[in-house]
């Protein structure tokens, strides 16, 4: 019995391990911020086991993986990471790693640059791997760096794979193109449209689609376009011929919701289409006013909206307090065609 015991408690500290390795691993490679990785676990393991084997894993996963060789986060954020490593260690009284002191010395030597790698890991084990701007707000743009609305969309749509599989997918403003590659890389649609109006961006997403290993010649067609959203005409419209249109973080400036929701009104009263598209706005809610404009400037324009209530999987390290809302929009001539259905 004892023995049995023995195995389970073996068997639930190895799942664990497991656990917190990757932890260690997706928060690391998506430059999480550094007071939200599992310390305690490690802290815990250095004073019971006196022994740094776990952090010998954790450097396996992290500063020493093949990933981080390849699309290597940014020279500040590794040396801040190894820091803080070096800290609980010494303090809990354990022999120097090499290793550790070896990936500090490299980075120590290193000169940090505007822009670096975020890889956001996937259940399928692949990393979709970003070039990103350190700074949140560069070039005049806030397009150059992955925003939590991006994150959380993405992780619907890999809940939901079906919304895309087989379809023609236009997204509105890109950024620098972390739920499209998610999508196309998990989802298997048939062609997917990138669309932003910022040049920067523009240069950026290019880069990152290709990055990630899609083109026009890949399965998935993948193409980035320029769409400006004031200037944008019905015959372009009708020509991309999306069966579902997405968008992430769109809802920043008042501004622009004019502009959007003319173009939402010319997306779902296409007429060449038999069904109009699918359409789906996910927003972090910064700014309540700039939001309610959003749903008012619907409605007077005749466009309905269902807000997606359901939970969806955590895939990716984000702030999950953010107040995210995600719409599925409807132009009132589908509402009253399925009110009529209905009745």
């Amino acid at each position: 019995m004892a023995h049995s015991e023995q195995n389970q408690t073996s068997d639930r500290n190895r799942v664990n391990k497991t656990d917190i390795l990757r932890d260690f691993q997706v928060s690391f490679f998506a430059m999480s911020r550094l007071v939200t990785f599992p310390w305690t676990f490690l802290e815990k393991d250095l004073e019971s086991n006196k022994s740094s084997d776990l952090i010998s894993d954790i450097l396996k996963q992290t500063c020493l993986h093949s990933l981080c060789r390849k699309f290597p986060p940014s020279v500040r954020y590794r040396k801040l990471f190894l820091s803080e490593i070096i800290r609980r260690q010494e303090a809990a009284g354990c022999d120097p790693l090499d290793e550790l002191y070896d990936a500090l010395a490299e980075v120590v030597g290193a000169e940090d640059t505007t822009e670096c790698y975020k890889n956001y890991l996937l259940p399928s084990g692949d990393a979709v791997s970003l070039l990103e701007n350190v700074a949140l707000i560069s070039e005049g743009t806030t397009g150059l760096v992955t925003w939590e609305a991006a994150l959380y969309l993405a992780e619907w749509a890999l809940d939901h794979q079906q919304a895309f599989t087989g379809r023609t997918v236009l997204e509105l403003g890109s950024g620098v193109g972390l739920t499209g590659i998610t999508i196309c890389r998990s989802c298997s649609p048939n062609r997917y449209i990138f669309s932003d109006c910022h040049h920067k961006v523009l240069q950026k997403l290019r880069d990152n689609v290709q990055l990630n290993g899609l083109t026009e010649q890949t399965s998935p067609t993948v193409a980035v376009e320029e769409m400006d959203w004031t200037t944008v005409t019905e015959e372009q419209i009708e020509q991309i011929g999306a069966d579902t249109v997405i968008a992430a973080d769109v809802v920043y400036d008042p501004d622009v919701v004019e502009s959007l929701v003319k173009l939402l009104s010319k997306i779902l009263r296409c007429s060449s289409l038999d069904v109009p598209p699918e359409v789906l706005i996910c927003s972090t809610i910064r700014n309540q006013e700039t939001y309610s404009g959003l749903k008012q400037q619907l409605e007077k324009a005749g466009i309905s909206h269902h807000v997606i209530t359901e939970a969806v999987s955590h895939v990716f390290p984000y702030n999950r307090g953010s107040a995210i809302e995600m719409i599925k929009l409807y132009s009132d001539l589908q509402v009253n065609s399925r009110t009529q259905r209905h009745h």
